[in-house]
């Protein structure tokens, strides 16, 4: 394509073009990148807040920032735009995200402002590109006329909470999170009831197998620098054992994940379906990263002194939910009856986490560890297992 067509051509809906394809610019791969800081320092916000006051901080920030994430996916997945004004509204969006990410440690003192001011700037900034693309044409015009409306109204709440007083501030900055879902999906008046609001399920899977990965290599990131910081020199044998069941844990969760939904569309385009596979990601997203700063906690341990109790309690409450949302992920992209990834399979390694939870300040970390690996790793060799002895019954039939 020519240099003109890429920098001056407008934003066009993919239905109106006549070749399309599902694979990620490197304009969002660009944006992603910025993630990795931002998820790594909530990472470590979630490491220094251990409580329930932490916890629920946490959860309420990677939604606000899984939201920006996911409302440049849904635009990119609908709309072809390459041109000047796209690509400078998403470097000044990457700029939000570095301002972001440097608020998350003081966000309940003085970094809430900045923190507000530049998620309100993120959502203007989406406002923006739907605005753009209101004029492409008039079948289109309605969707990015509403979405547009909708992320300036959004971006003024965001940036009103940064000069209201706390606790209030942080409710009005919750209900705009909590509005930015709604504005899809409220019946009548949500998005989701547009024609031609119909996402490349292609771009939309890839995109969350992108950040998954991201996600999942935080883990090892935070695994890296915890032993870095502690210095690998230091620690006994049973840690830096630990270590490496961290590490091959967290290749684990993403083995299990393409395996049985990473990269797979939905499996039909109805409301019901389309729902599940977005919420189900939102939660085994936020799983991974619960799951990626527990097992942190390996370098604090050795093998016969118990699990942080913190840390154990994330790691055993976030595997459980990520298999129960790979659950019903695997609902919405395949077949129910699968023998291989079965629902009785899931429900085991749900069950097994949850007795982690339960037995691990009275256990070593080698008996808690054992029996969460038991959970994860079953998940990856029953289906072998299976799949293998399948394989020989039909070479001894043939």
């Amino acid at each position: 394509m020519v240099i003109s067509d890429l920098l001056w051509r407008r934003p066009r809906h993919y239905m109106d073009v006549d070749e399309t394809h599902d694979h990620v610019h490197w304009v969002e791969l660009f944006f992603d990148l910025v993630h990795v800081v931002t998820i790594f320092i909530l990472g470590n916000y979630l490491s220094h807040h251990l409580g329930w006051q932490g916890f629920w901080v946490f959860t309420g920030l990677f939604l606000a920032i899984f939201y920006a994430w996911a409302d440049s996916s849904v635009y990119n997945s609908l709309y072809i735009s390459t041109d000047m004004p796209h690509r400078v509204a998403m470097a000044l969006k990457i700029v939000t995200m570095m301002t972001i990410a440097a608020a998350i440690p003081d966000v309940g003192g003085e970094g809430w402002t900045y923190f507000a001011l530049s998620y309100a700037l993120n959502r203007a900034l989406t406002a923006y590109l739907y605005w753009r693309a209101r004029c492409t044409d008039n079948a289109a015009n309605r969707l990015a006329q509403e979405q547009g409306r909708n992320f300036f109204v959004l971006a003024g709440l965001f940036a009103l909470s940064a000069f209201l007083p706390t606790p209030v501030a942080y409710w009005v900055f919750a209900a705009g999170v909590a509005a930015i879902q709604l504005q899809y999906m409220l019946p009548r008046v949500g998005t989701l009831r547009f024609e031609r609001f119909v996402p490349q399920l292609g771009h939309i899977s890839e995109r969350f197998g992108l950040l998954m990965l991201i996600l999942l290599g935080e883990g090892f990131f935070k695994l890296v620098v915890t032993l870095a910081e502690k210095g690998v020199y230091s620690v006994s044998a049973g840690t830096l054992f630990n270590v490496t069941m961290g590490g091959l844990s967290l290749f684990a969760l993403a083995w299990t994940y393409f395996d049985c939904a990473g990269n797979e569309k939905p499996k039909s385009r109805t409301s019901a379906v389309l729902l599940r596979y977005w919420f189900a990601h939102i939660v085994i997203l936020w799983s991974a990263v619960t799951i990626g700063v527990a097992l942190a906690g390996e370098v604090y341990v050795g093998l016969w002194e118990p699990y942080p109790p913190g840390y154990a309690a994330l790691g055993s409450v976030g595997l459980a939910v990520f298999l129960a949302s790979l659950w019903a992920l695997r609902l919405t992209v395949a077949d129910a009856t699968d023998k291989y990834h079965s629902a009785g399979l899931r429900l085991f390694g749900i069950v097994i986490a949850l007795v982690v939870l339960a037995v691990h300040p009275l256990v070593p970390s080698i008996v808690s560890n054992g029996l969460w690996g038991l959970a994860l790793f079953s998940q990856i060799g029953v289906p072998i297992f299976l799949a293998v002895r399948d394989a020989r019954r039909s070479d001894k039939m043939l």
